[in-house]
């Protein structure tokens, strides 16, 4: 998966209007709204957007004429080969009317422009799994978390035995999956499957 390394800002002045293109890596459909709220500009004439996570996808004209700004926008993040990612761009209308074809341009090509300045990084998905296995195996299990450079996000202790919550590279989990069950004879249980990906830590944002 190719994302953003960090944001990026662009602006493009068409026609006396000012189309402001910002470009952010989102992780949830959650965050993505969190961040256009932040990002848009109550001031302004439109606050288009676009974003794409996996499968999951949405855009908005924001008042322009239907298709004109959230489909171009979006056709533009696709166009890069983009994921996990948001653009919104803020138009200020300077009062000569691009039509909707100068439109449908203006927004495609201030949102692609601004992508392509940016840095991009590309990143392995990673799973959260919950793992429960018994107290004797529990050096067995750390060797595992180890060679697979597993990180451990949550543990907790009970009469019976451990749960570990970890976290893991998609790629890897099958692999992962069978040197546990090795390693503990059978004796782990695997409670989560590998369906949602994790945005790994860093300190962007």
């Amino acid at each position: 998966m190719v994302t953003l390394d960090k944001p990026v800002r662009y602006e493009n002045h068409i026609k006396k209007s000012r189309f402001i293109a910002t470009a952010v890596r989102v992780d949830s459909s959650r965050e993505a709204r969190i961040k256009i709220e932040k990002i848009k500009d109550a001031a302004a004439t439109h606050n288009c957007w676009a974003y794409k996570i996996g499968a999951q996808y949405r855009f908005s004209d924001d008042g322009e004429p239907g298709g004109t700004a959230g489909r171009p926008i979006f056709s533009a993040i696709e166009g890069q080969d983009l994921d996990h990612v948001l653009v919104v761009v803020t138009r200020y209308f300077g009062g000569i009317k691009l039509g909707a074809g100068g439109l449908t341009r203006a927004y495609l090509q201030t949102a692609a422009h601004c992508l392509q300045m940016s840095k991009k990084i590309e990143i392995k998905p990673k799973v959260n799994i919950i793992i429960q296995f018994g107290f004797d195996t529990l050096g067995g299990i750390h060797h595992v978390l180890e060679r697979f450079k597993a990180e451990k996000q949550s543990e907790r202790y009970g009469d019976s035995g451990v749960d570990f919550e970890v976290q893991i590279e998609e790629e890897c989990f099958e692999h992962f999956r069978i040197e546990l069950e090795n390693t503990t004879r059978g004796g782990v249980k695997i409670i989560t499957a590998p369906a949602e990906r994790i945005r790994p830590k860093n300190n962007q944002d």
